[in-house]
């Protein structure tokens, strides 16, 4: 199936750029695997359930949307547990370390992705096991 797509010129060259340094085929065959890699850490994301533990992290342009990040870090202080913060000229890059349901700390994710001065939010999840180890 034949598709077009608008992306930005700069970020079509770093994909080129990627793809050809790694060897591969062609860039149909990168984009097919990015979007792979994509579905899946989206239904990943989607399919945990119960407590969990995550880290997020962020970027965003500070003077843009500081104010608006502090509203939804307080709203969301029930599940966040720890905050680092570092900057880069105009720019921060944020983790911020949860504990809590997983759905709420989706709905964290999907507040931050909401925001046009946020780059990127990327989030891993580590689901704690059951305890194996408990008598009953």
């Amino acid at each position: 199936m034949r598709t077009s797509l608008n992306i930005p010129q700069e970020v079509l060259d770093s994909f080129d750029e990627t793809w050809e340094a790694e060897d591969m085929e062609s860039r149909s065959r990168a984009v097919r695997e990015a979007m792979q890699e994509y579905i899946e850490r989206h239904t990943q994301f989607e399919d945990i359930e119960g407590d969990a533990i995550a880290v997020v992290a962020f970027d965003y342009e500070h003077t843009l949307v500081i104010g608006e990040l502090h509203t939804v870090q307080h709203e969301f202080e029930d599940i966040i547990g720890t905050m680092q913060h570092m900057h880069h000229g105009e720019w921060c890059l944020e983790t911020i370390f949860c504990t809590g349901s997983a759905d709420r700390i989706r709905k964290l994710v999907y507040q931050l992705r909401d925001f046009d001065a946020v780059g990127r939010v990327n989030v891993m999840f580590l689901q704690p096991a059951p305890d194996t180890n408990s008598v009953t």
